[in-house]
């Protein structure tokens, strides 16, 4: 009798052992995944927070490029950061606008390109100023999230890109071309434009590791392709 006690003792308490070694399994697993959830949804509301914040700075800049194409007679208008910013950044200009009614595009075009000017803006890549001949590249981020350059593959040949320089005039570009490169390949700065006023546009595919060209002609220029 003893002996089946005994046993019925230890099974008992290995039944118990186990019990308790799952219980507190599934409560570090709970846990663990309230924490994960928690960061998760702080991650989200702090990258929305950063490109809201961003986006802002795009409208200051469109803004102060708006008025100073009204107001002076300067050809270089420079937007300066203030001490109200959280960043610090060197100063710049921003050069011309970029806008595409198709797929809801109108930012301003930065004068040089920085991983911290692509934040906040498409920026000249290479190429010639807005609006003159020669081929004007145009980089921009792709976010997957409608904002910068991320909704340029719903482009189409035929598709229009108005690009503003800083004189106030306005210049309408026809899409020739559409295709896609490998990372490494820069064929497409080429300036060779046999005198026309072209612009690329440039953004990364992410699920490729390619990027994406949209190559546009001034349509006043098409006859000459």
């Amino acid at each position: 009798m003893n002996q089946i006690l005994n046993e019925y003792a230890v099974e008992s308490n290995s039944f118990s052992r186990k019990y308790k070694s799952k219980k507190g399994f599934f409560i570090f697993q709970f846990v663990f995944s309230i924490t994960l959830f928690i960061l998760l949804i702080f991650y989200y509301f702090y990258t929305q927070y950063e490109y809201k914040k961003q986006e802002q700075i795009s409208q200051k800049l469109i803004n102060n490029f708006n008025i100073t194409s009204l107001y002076s007679n300067n050809t270089t208008p420079s937007f300066i950061r203030t001490s109200t910013d959280s960043q610090e950044l060197p100063s710049f200009s921003v050069i011309g606008l970029i806008e595409i009614d198709t797929i809801g595009v109108y930012y301003p075009i930065i004068s040089e390109v920085s991983d911290e000017f692509l934040k906040i803006a498409p920026c000249r890549f290479y190429g010639p100023m807005p609006n003159q001949v020669g081929n004007l590249c145009i980089a921009g981020h792709n976010y997957n999230n409608y904002k910068f350059f991320s909704r340029l593959k719903k482009l189409s040949i035929g598709d229009k890109i108005n690009i503003y320089d800083t004189s106030g005039n306005k210049l309408a570009y026809k899409i020739y071309k559409k295709n896609e490169i490998n990372s490494d390949d820069f064929s497409c700065i080429n300036q060779d434009t046999n005198g026309k006023k072209e612009i690329t546009l440039i953004t990364c595919n992410n699920i490729k590791n390619k990027r994406l060209l949209i190559q546009a002609v001034n349509e006043e220029q098409i006859s000459l392709l």
